[in-house]
Formats: structure tokens, sequence, C-alpha cells
């Protein structure tokens, strides 16, 4: 029975480990709100209000987590953002 637990407790934890990765979107002075609008929702499947919100946030403060999950799932992501020819980057 402990061993089991053991094995259990393992894998939700390298489950959580998993999806502890960000896309992580930065300011730029080329790309206007509605190309970054646009693309979040998408590319993110954000809502217009997220993404509107999230272009604010990184024209304010620099950068903006716009997504969060297992670097497998995030990595297409991440790379049609920057094929929009947004700044992005998984953390």
């Amino acid at each position: 029975m402990e061993t089991i637990e053991k094995v259990l407790e393992q894998t939700l934890t390298d489950e959580a480990v998993g999806n502890n990765n960000e896309i992580v979107l930065y300011n730029d002075d080329v790309n206007t709100f509605d190309h970054v609008i646009e693309t979040l929702i998408r590319v993110c499947r954000h809502t217009g209000e997220q993404a509107e919100q999230c272009a604010i946030l990184v024209h304010y403060k620099g950068k903006c987590t716009v997504k969060t999950g297992s670097f497998e799932e995030l990595k297409p992501q991440c790379t049609q953002l920057l094929e929009a020819g947004l700044s992005a980057e998984i953390v």
C-alpha cells in the first residue's frame, strides 16, 4: 500500500511540475494593440476581454504571462506568436 501511495504522489508531483511553464509576451514598438489582441485570441484562445487585458499589461508593464501549461502544449503556440511578429518566450 505504501509503494502505491508513493507512486501516486510522484505522478501527481510530476504532473504539477510539468504544467509550470508559461508563455511570456513582451512589449515592442512594432505591433498594434489590435494585432496583439487578434493574435492572442487566435493562438492562445483568449476571450476578447482577456486578450485586451494582456495587451494593456504588456504595454504598461513590459511583459505578461499569456498562457500556462506543459512545454509540449505551449511550444507550438509560442512558435505561432513569434511567426506573427510578437516577442514571446517559454519560461
